[in-house]
């Protein structure tokens, strides 16, 4: 007898055929052949079920099953059998097949193993027949309520160290704080500390929406500011002290004239002072209106030493943003910071870019925008991420929200990615680098000297590492490791932090290795930018955002 078989069957024909030749084999073994080793004339002839078999072929069949050879390839599989203790009941559909059907019917509930080995010992009515098997799931259920009950805990102590993190950078920051002020007094004559108090404390609760720039800026005018109404006080107090010495003893009307006289000449000093004060704030008003010019009157931008995308996206500013009073508006990708976020930039955000001048957090965000597709096209998203400088620098939330913001993005990964975290210290611009899985972490600072990472930064990522670890169900080393790679270029003056920080982005994805901590080891310090490799960064900036021009 003889069967056609398509060409694109044969395999799959044959393949069955074999495994039912297997099966039938081994049913004459199990039923026919070892029950009755010792009753060698019930072996004699072949079963009554099976009358096909010739006699022949029977005998050397029964022959080759009862020969040393087969006995000890059937006594190592028999004790290898014995050994699993807890079969599942999968058939050929595998764990596999399994995981896939509880994927399609269990939508947003993790399947982990334990889930896994419990449902494929299940029947179809979610009952586990054998006894023993039934025992083992009954202990894994037990262990994870356990484990939930611990990685709680975790959560929580990590949450106290978070919080206690918090307080003590408070603490810190207003003990540099007062030490600021005291060294404020001593520097400055009858400086009284309560007048500048309040002044600080109605500063800006944002000041990422400014730009960072790492100078502690110009206090020259609260010093000038202060000591004339400090004047001001005394020369009142001398004017009431006059008046005093005259009702008391109207026979020192000499000394009294020559104390006026003192005092008119003061007055006379004083409004000298106040004239060049009219004419300091008249000065810095000019200097503030020609810098708003800049945004709204013209540029010749031809002449501009700028990248050509660059210029035109200034010609974008003056000719459509600034006329029509608009802004450009832009879409993060999911896939850069792990959320859909909206954002924008202002006209004066692209024209003091273009002047070199200090930048926030919103234009360095778009670098991990562009970088990304960089990523994509080297296949290189499992090894890099970014986490969003807006929602992480100083003053956008307390210590505890910024660290579950991070390890939030962090357990968005297998841990072996490293994720870049551009950070704003407040007035200028550092690199973090997490590596998770590691416990580690890098600091990149442009600036020159010894550098030290921001207390309240490191806060942040120890927690949210602390956060991560409990999520995975690891526990946490004694402490994070943090490694300092000084060997990065330095910032010529104090407004390039963030473009060398931008640089510093570019530069190590650009490397497929990724031998950052090579690259930047301590005792291979670099020379700055120069101005070209700057302006490249720059010009990739520009190009990007022109993407978003309407």
């Amino acid at each position: 007898m003889a069967f056609v078989v398509g060409q694109g069957g044969k395999n799959s024909v044959l393949s069955s055929a074999a495994k039912k030749w297997k099966d039938f084999k081994s049913t004459l073994t199990r039923h026919y052949i070892l029950p009755h080793i010792n009753d060698r004339e019930r072996l004699s002839q072949p079963p009554e079920t099976y009358k096909f078999i010739e006699k022949a072929q029977w005998d050397a069949f029964v022959a080759s099953r009862l020969s040393k050879e087969f006995e000890s390839v059937h006594s190592q599989h028999a004790q290898i059998r014995e050994k699993l203790e807890y079969n599942h009941r999968l058939s050929r559909k595998g764990y596999a097949g399994l995981e896939d059907q509880l994927e399609e019917t269990m939508p947003g509930v993790e399947i982990d193993r334990s889930t896994l080995w419990k449902r494929a010992r299940q029947d179809k009515h979610g009952n586990i027949p054998d006894p023993k098997v039934a025992e083992k799931a009954k202990l894994i259920d037990s262990l994870r309520v356990l484990l939930q009950e611990d990685t709680k805990k975790m959560e929580a102590k990590a949450r106290e160290e978070a919080l206690r993190m918090e307080a003590r950078t408070k603490q810190l920051v207003e003990a540099e704080r007062e030490h600021f002020l005291s060294q404020l007094s001593q520097l400055i004559p009858n400086f009284d500390l309560s007048m500048l108090k309040p002044r600080i404390s109605q500063s800006p609760k944002n000041p990422m929406s400014d730009k960072a720039s790492c100078s502690w800026g110009d206090v020259r005018s609260l010093h000038f500011e202060d000591d004339t109404a400090k004047n001001g006080e005394h020369q009142e107090e001398k004017k009431n002290e006059g008046n005093q010495d005259e009702e008391k003893n109207e026979e020192k009307k000499d000394e009294q004239k020559e104390e006026e006289k003192k005092v008119e000449e003061k007055e006379e000093g004083k409004k000298d002072e106040e004239k060049k004060e009219e004419k300091q704030d008249e000065k810095e008003k000019e200097d503030e209106e020609k810098h708003d010019d800049k945004v709204i009157k013209g540029v010749d931008y031809s002449n501009m030493e700028v990248p050509s995308s660059l210029k035109s996206l200034c010609r974008y500013v003056e000719t459509t943003l600034v006329p029509q009073d608009k802004i450009m508006n832009f879409t993060i990708d999911k896939e850069v910071f792990g959320v859909e976020r909206n954002t924008f930039v202002l006209p004066e955000d692209i024209t003091q870019f273009a002047g070199m001048e200090e930048i926030g957090a919103t234009v360095v965000a778009y670098v991990p925008s562009y970088l990304h597709d960089h990523l994509k096209e080297a296949n290189m998203c499992s090894m890099v991420g970014f986490i969003d400088p807006a929602t992480v620098s100083a003053n956008s939330g307390t210590i505890t929200d910024r660290s579950r913001l991070v390890a939030g993005r962090l357990q968005k990964t297998d841990g072996e990615q490293i994720f870049m975290m551009p950070y704003n210290t407040g007035r200028h611009w550092v690199l973090l680098i997490v590596r998770a899985k590691r416990e580690a972490v890098y600091f990149l600072d442009p600036l020159p000297g010894n550098r030290v990472v921001d207390e309240e930064g490191k806060n942040i990522v120890n927690s949210a590492i602390k956060i991560y670890n409990s999520h995975i169900a690891r526990a946490s080393r004694k402490a994070v490791i943090w490694k300092t790679l000084s060997g990065t270029p330095k910032q010529p003056s104090s407004v390039e932090c963030g473009y060398y920080v931008m640089h510093f982005m570019r530069d190590i994805i650009m490397d497929p290795s990724l031998a950052f901590e090579k690259k930047y080891a301590k005792g291979k310090e670099e020379a700055p930018y120069p101005q070209e490799a700057i302006d490249e960064v720059r010009n990739e900036w520009a190009e990007f955002v022109c993407l978003h021009m309407e």
